[in-house]
């Protein structure tokens, strides 16, 4: 009973209260005691009662009544639970894992799952068999299940987005935020199809959900596939509830997850609300708990999870909204109209990647805030790949990158360019206009991006002293670049060039010299050093270096390379080794060094 549609519970509950009715008040009126009987009332009554069935009179009464109850029986099997079946999925109280926990296949199964999980990046056939209306456990403080909320909370309208979703995990994500959302409080579901190419998701899908819950999700069809960020916006446009809610088609709701984001809205609606993020494991649909984080990022505009701030430590509340600079994407909640009038997400980047970044920037900036909630916790499936990424979707998430450094990030985007080992002109990324956004930022008077890392996003190493970066080569082997090689060895090498993060050289303004990937949060210190001992570089901690000058080079453009301390100068010989030729401190005999990119502000 606790899975049919309200409107199924409210019609068998009357017709129920009917039927004891009339057999209450025929009892009653066909009730006779004997005159000058000592027979007691109740005992009376009672015989009527367990007689009852047994009565004739009225008969055809009575087989009406029952035949209205058989019928409304047949109604809610094969109009509700019976709906699930020809699609082969479970509901209700059946199927494995129905509280979170492993499922595992039998080996004949598991070879045929691992064929389907290719399209999917999860197990999507042992998801057709764990029921839709599953409930996983319940991750929240101890202190979050004593709290109460106001009543009169504003509505949510859940937004989906989906492109060739499984449709067993796409209708679980509708029917645990439906099961777990007090009905109140949710305005509608809003289902946004990318352009599925994937028959179950049409037809039956929407058969599905008109009858299973008639009046309460809205089907939106894109004609050609926008990605992610334009899918969401079509979603906004298609709401009509005081807050909207945008999440993956691929997760878990649990009870009460709501009602702690509604009501921090409701307290201030410039506020962007994130819950907090459990696992849903991808081979056995386990759910686990994840710890309670904020969300930051690396300069190429990559999300990841990073410690709350050390005062949501301080505070020793594990209940309270922890303040975070950006979010990882998958889920978020915010007031509809607010979401407008700060522009929304930007529908001049393609596919996915960025705008989760750009969101956070832009409402810390221009007067709102973004937290992540505790006491609000929904299940997102850790997929092991995005079998709907194309092969440009890094083309695409570079692109994105650079289009949120030219508008938001001020003297700060050319870290973006370093971080991307794009030069800053003629990059050769076509990122379109972006005139509307900087006349919207303009609009809403935000402040800096330096304002903004000082305030919110202090963790993030700053670049800004950089005067060269990319791939640093010697002029007489130009196919070979500087390599930070093993790093347990300390020892910088030769390679032939790729480009990649291995290769990352950077020289800042005070003489260092990196070599390798660029840090986000903490401290970047490997460092090429010349420890006046050995005739070959190291690549070290930065704090080991005896002192300063080890560490220090002077350097410029198509110059050499020498050490401030020694004196000695950073050069190519030929070896076995290092395809063919190695490197080595020495006498300086001419040799010239050049990096890719120059900073040029």
């Amino acid at each position: 009973m606790a899975y049919l549609p309200r409107r199924w519970r409210v019609l068998l509950v009357l017709n129920f209260v009917a039927f004891i009715g009339f057999l209450t008040f025929w009892t009653k009126c066909n009730t006779r005691i004997p005159n000058g009987s000592d027979m007691d009332f109740e005992t009376s009554e009672k015989r009527e009662w367990e007689n009852m069935f047994v009565v004739q009179e009225p008969r055809m009464i009575q087989e009406g009544l029952m035949n209205r109850i058989r019928e409304l029986e047949d109604v809610v099997y094969h109009q509700l639970h019976g709906l699930s079946a020809p699609l082969g999925l479970v509901e209700g109280k059946n199927g494995p894992g129905l509280t979170g926990g492993p499922v595992h296949l039998s080996p004949e199964e598991d070879s045929i799952a691992k064929i389907v999980k290719e399209n999917y990046g999860y197990n999507a056939y042992l998801s057709d068999k764990i029921s839709l209306d599953r409930t996983i456990p319940d991750f929240r403080p101890t202190k979050c299940k004593n709290m109460t909320y106001p009543k009169d909370l504003p509505q949510i309208s859940i937004i989906f987005i989906f492109y060739n979703e499984r449709l067993s995990v796409l209708l679980r994500s509708v029917h645990t935020a439906i099961n777990h959302t007090p009905p109140q409080l949710l305005k509608e579901i809003v289902l946004v199809d990318d352009s599925s190419d994937d028959e179950q998701l049409k037809e039956p899908l929407e058969t599905y959900v008109n009858k299973r819950f008639p009046g309460k999700v809205k089907i939106v069809r894109n004609q050609r596939r926008e990605g992610l960020i334009r899918a969401r916006i079509e979603g906004w446009k298609a709401a009509t509830g005081d807050v909207t809610g945008f999440f993956d088609a691929h997760m878990e709701f649990t009870p009460y997850w709501s009602e702690p984001i509604l009501a921090r809205i409701q307290e201030n609606h410039k506020r962007i609300l994130l819950p907090s993020i459990d696992n849903i494991m991808h081979d056995t649909f386990e759910a686990e708990y994840y710890g309670n984080s904020a969300h930051g990022y690396n300069w190429e505009l990559w999300c990841m999870y990073m410690n709350p701030p050390q005062a949501w430590y301080d505070a020793k509340d594990e209940t309270l909204p922890i303040r975070t600079p950006a979010m990882i994407g998958c889920s978020f909640v915010v007031n509809r109209l607010f979401f407008g009038e700060i522009g929304l997400l930007d529908s001049g980047m393609n596919v996915y990647g960025g705008e989760n970044i750009e969101l956070g920037i832009k409402v810390w900036m221009c007067g709102g805030s973004m937290e992540v909630m505790p006491c609000s916790r929904v299940a997102h499936i850790a997929r092991v790949k995005k079998p709907y990424a194309d092969k440009d979707l890094g083309i695409h998430t570079r692109r994105n990158a650079l289009r949120v450094a030219e508008v938001w990030m001020d003297e700060y985007k050319a870290t973006v360019y370093m971080a991307w080992n794009l030069p800053m002109e003629n990059s050769g990324i076509d990122i379109g206009d972006v005139s509307e956004r900087v006349a919207l930022r303009n609009r809403l008077q935000c402040k800096s991006f330096e304002w903004y890392l000082n305030n919110i996003y202090p963790d993030l190493i700053k670049y800004n002293g950089t005067l060269y970066y990319g791939e640093v080569r010697n002029t007489l082997v130009q196919h070979l670049c500087l390599d930070q090689g093993e790093k347990a060895n300390q020892k910088p090498i030769l390679h032939p060039c790729h480009g990649w993060s291995p290769q990352m050289g950077r020289y800042n303004k005070n003489g260092r010299l990196y070599v390798g990937s660029m840090g986000s949060i903490g401290e970047d210190t490997r460092c090429l050093v010349d420890n006046e001992v050995s005739d070959f570089p190291q690549l070290i901690d930065c704090n080991k270096a005896k002192n300063e000058q080890q560490m220090s080079w002077k350097f410029s453009q198509n110059a050499a390379i020498v050490n401030k301390a020694s004196g000695r100068c950073l050069e190519v010989m030929e070896g076995k080794i290092d395809f063919g030729h190695r490197l080595i401190l020495r006498t300086c005999t001419g040799q010239t060094w050049y990096f890719k990119n120059e900073v040029k502000l």
